[in-house]
């Protein structure tokens, strides 16, 4: 299989994973001949650079998203082997921004369930074998 072809169907089959997953997901407009599109849309905020690959230059793919990013976007590399899952890689302080957006968001949910479930302990307490948790009950863990 040429690389064209190898590219345009690793395009297709992450945009079928992250259907999979419920984003409407399709391959970009590079098909049609334009430059700077990513080649997978559907996540909004994510410029996807997909490489379907046995032999990756990680950080010239990197390169090639940052460089084909719109503003405001965050640039990521989806990339996979012949039987292998598909992996992500993209800029740390990118990751750190998804990361803080969770965590808030986490935060902000774990707040709520501690408001309808007072007494569910929060998660250090259960994971150290508190009153309330049952996990490591004792201090020693399960087995020892």
């Amino acid at each position: 299989m040429n690389s064209r072809r190898k590219g345009k169907e690793g395009e297709l089959s992450l945009a079928r994973k992250l259907r999979e997953y419920g984003y409407d997901c399709r391959r970009g407009q590079q098909y049609s001949g334009a430059n700077g599109d990513a080649d997978v849309v559907g996540l909004p905020g994510i410029h996807i650079e997909c490489k379907r690959v046995e032999r990756l230059n990680l950080t010239d793919a990197v390169h090639q998203a940052l460089r084909d990013k719109r503003g405001g976007e965050l640039p990521a590399v989806f990339h996979r082997r012949n039987d292998e899952p598909w992996l992500v890689t993209m800029p740390l302080e990118d990751w750190i921004e998804i990361y803080r957006e969770w965590e808030a968001g986490n935060h902000v949910q774990n707040l709520k369930n501690k408001e309808a479930h007072p007494q569910i302990p929060d998660p250090p307490e259960m994971l150290r074998g508190g009153e309330a948790g049952t996990a490591g009950a004792g201090g020693d863990a399960p087995g020892v």
